[in-house]
């Protein structure tokens, strides 16, 4: 005969099994929203991109920004980004697709809030004009790669790898063998690419000589004001205004109606573990070496 408490322990794992189940039906149908939120104003309006956190993925701001371009209702575009960089491919995703979007006529303003560097400053440059504050961090204009390298662990707990590979350079950047000469000179080549194409597009976007910019991208960071007397940006000034900026480029007369995309609700499941797991895997858990325009403090 089953006790009672059993059967409350039943009801309690299968009450717990269905609210779990729930949460995570939750989780997978909280689809990103494309509505707008319109904010009044009496003139044309004006679509706000925001770009924030470190850069994984190109794909909702690229999807924003092709939106907003075949939308004639929309004079003008603010690229709002707060962000320290991210990936290389995704952050010239972004770049190629502001700079279309300035190429076919419509104007973009980047907007630099407490941090643009790195990749965060690679995405402005496809801009009609670059602001930031004064105190904005800027710059960091250089490529890094990392990995961790467990050996000197494993070697205390006396674990051992075997690889079976088909090169030499297949493994390179495992975290389970140190690296060899030949894997550093490897390496450094593949960085030295990234680095010769951020050094490219900054030469060609700031109308910079190659070698000036190499003298000032040694991945130091710059204050928005430094960065404005080095012309890494066009000018300095708050979002309000970018705004106003981009409403006079755009000829709007009056105070423009902002657009800007809705955002996703969080789920109470996210809140009380983590916001944003997948961006949270992408960011610290992909596969090494990774090669990035990200500011490293």
């Amino acid at each position: 005969m089953v006790k009672k408490q059993d059967k409350i322990l039943g009801f309690f794992i299968l009450g717990a099994f269905v609210i779990f189940f729930l949460i995570v039906m939750l989780i997978l149908f909280s689809v990103s929203s494309t509505s707008n939120i319109e904010f009044a104003g009496i003139g044309d309006k004006i679509a706000i991109v925001e770009l924030e956190g470190i850069i994984t993925s190109s794909q909702s701001i690229v999807n924003q920004f092709k939106r907003y371009q075949k939308d004639n209702s929309i004079s003008a575009i603010v690229f709002r980004i707060n962000s320290p960089g991210g990936g290389i491919a995704a952050s010239q995703e972004i770049y190629e697709h502001v700079r279309r979007v300035r190429d076919s006529g419509k104007p973009v303003i980047a907007s630099m809030a407490s941090v643009a560097a790195s990749g965060g400053y690679y995405v402005a440059l496809g801009a009609d004009s670059i602001m930031a504050n004064p105190g904005t961090t800027t710059g960091s204009i250089g490529v890094i790669a990392e990995f961790p390298n467990f050996t000197g662990l494993m070697d205390k707990l006396g674990i051992g790898i075997t690889i079976i590979k088909s090169g030499r350079f297949k493994d390179t950047g495992t975290p389970y063998r140190n690296l060899t000469p030949s894997d550093r000179e490897y390496l450094q080549a593949w960085i030295n690419d990234g680095y010769d194409q951020f050094l490219s597009a900054v030469s060609e976007e700031r109308g910079m000589p190659k070698e000036k910019v190499q003298r000032l991208a040694d991945g130091r960071v710059y204050s928005g004001q430094q960065a404005y007397k080095l012309a890494l940006i066009d000018t300095l000034g708050t979002f309000e205004d970018a705004i106003h900026l981009a409403a006079d480029a755009a000829g709007i007369t009056g105070e423009p109606r902002l657009v800007r995309q809705q955002r996703r609700r969080v789920t109470p499941f996210e809140l009380l573990f983590f916001y944003d797991l997948k961006r949270l895997a992408e960011t610290y858990f992909s596969a090494w070496p990774r090669i990035q325009y990200l500011m490293s403090f």
